[in-house]
């Protein structure tokens, strides 16, 4: 899947912000299937920012790889606020970042029949500030369509974050 123009400047832009303030970034990603990293790692120079990045596919990539209680995903489900909440949470735990990004949600038509395609969950941690987060609800536009908006919603409210 290529990157968009739009999500390549947001991902330069937040690069940039992220350098001037001496901040790293890490990812973690279950809906993006890494698609956020790889548009970050798309920028040439990245690599003084952006930090690591977990694709956290399965629910027991999400407790195994960054520490998402099993409990939390089984009480809330994966595609819900608390969950994206910890993602971002687990992933400064599990990195040498400042902030993380995390998106959890349903791309497309899948396995969810409780919750609508095109639900995602962004949320946003930074060190020792309250995260971030945001329900988006895309709508049934398609699997590709979802995951970009998604990449740019999140690279966002990343920028949010770091300009704060």
């Amino acid at each position: 899947m290529m990157m968009t123009d739009e999500n390549l400047r947001l991902a330069e832009a937040l690069l940039q912000a992220c350098r001037e303030r001496k901040l790293k970034l890490a990812t973690a990603e279950s809906c993006t299937g890494g698609l956020i990293s790889a548009t970050l790692t798309e920028i040439a120079g990245s690599s003084d920012v952006f930090e690591r990045g977990f694709v956290t596919y399965s629910n027991e990539a999400k407790s195994a790889s960054i520490g998402v209680p099993a409990e939390i995903v089984a009480g809330h489900g994966a595609v819900s606020e608390p969950v994206a909440r910890a993602m971002a949470e687990g992933t400064l735990r599990r990195s040498l970042a400042d902030i993380a990004i995390a998106c959890t949600g349903v791309a497309g038509p899948g396995a969810s029949g409780r919750k609508p395609a095109g639900r995602v969950h962004i949320a946003v941690a930074r060190k020792g500030e309250e995260t971030r987060h945001a329900q988006m609800d895309y709508g049934d536009i398609g699997r590709g369509k979802v995951r970009q908006a998604t990449v740019r919603d999140a690279l966002t409210m990343a920028m949010e974050v770091a300009a704060a």
